[in-house]
């Protein structure tokens, strides 16, 4: 069952860049799916267009549709605020709130005025245990979320995302400034996640993209030029051109 379906996307930017064209995607629930290529392709801004980020940017153009189960998310009646509770996202540098570990993951819930303190807590415990945090932080949730490693920052973001409970989490290259260790950590964390939500990850590496893919997309120059499962890609990918970048001789 397709939990994301993009049906003949297009994106222009003001400048007259087109970043995207003629996607057509669809995205199973419960799967980690990679988006990869060279940089510059529009992977980042097919991920921000899921949850309407691109609403921010400076865009002069949008074609096609995009579905999120039965809701097309691009239709300009639709809550973006419901959205993005339903759209998690992380992105490549982990941001944290000057708060305490705790508040990162709890403000939401105060600007939303939910005083619930036993679903407070154990949301707290729950979304730290998923994102592979809970027993390094559980002593200390009260210390400023700045104290953390990067590493563990990029797990509490993840963290963030988490506590809301979403049906999707989009992950923009957010290992891309993490140590090996803390890279394995978050790769482990979405290996577990995806069994319960829908996962879309633009990887820093190629070599990522192999290790993590259930389903993967090949992405060049803002068009899709093959899509499948991740062993099939990237051990019998169709396209020429997806054989010469897995093998380091284009981008």
């Amino acid at each position: 069952m397709d939990k994301i379906r993009i049906e003949d996307f297009s994106l222009e930017y003001s400048d007259g860049n087109e970043s995207l064209r003629h996607i057509n995607l669809a995205i199973p629930a419960k799967t980690l799916t990679v988006l990869f290529g060279p940089a510059g392709g529009g992977k980042s801004t097919l991920l921000r267009s899921i949850n309407r980020l691109n609403d921010l940017a400076d865009v002069k153009k949008v074609k096609g549709r995009i579905f999120l189960d039965q809701t097309d998310v691009l239709d300009k009646k639709l809550d973006t605020i419901t959205l993005r509770r339903r759209v998690g996202m992380v992105f490549a540098r982990p941001v944290v709130l000057p708060f305490s570990i705790k508040r990162n993951l709890t403000y939401g819930f105060e600007l939303a005025g939910i005083r619930d303190r036993d679903m407070i807590e154990e949301s707290v415990e729950r979304s730290l245990v998923q994102a592979a945090l809970w027993e390094e932080v559980k002593d200390r949730l009260d210390e400023p979320a700045a104290s953390l490693s990067g590493g563990q920052q990029q797990r509490l973001c993840l963290a963030r995302s988490l506590i809301q409970q979403p049906d999707v989490i989009l992950l923009d290259e957010p290992t891309s400034g993490l140590d090996p260790i803390s890279t394995l950590k978050v790769e482990n964390s979405l290996q577990d996640l995806k069994k319960d939500y829908t996962i879309v990850l633009v990887p820093h590496s190629i070599q990522q993209a192999a290790r993590t893919a259930d389903m993967a997309a090949f992405i060049l120059q803002g068009e899709l030029i093959e899509y499948g499962s991740g062993k099939d890609l990237f051990t019998r990918p169709k396209d020429e051109r997806t054989q010469r970048y897995i093998e380091g001789r284009y981008g």
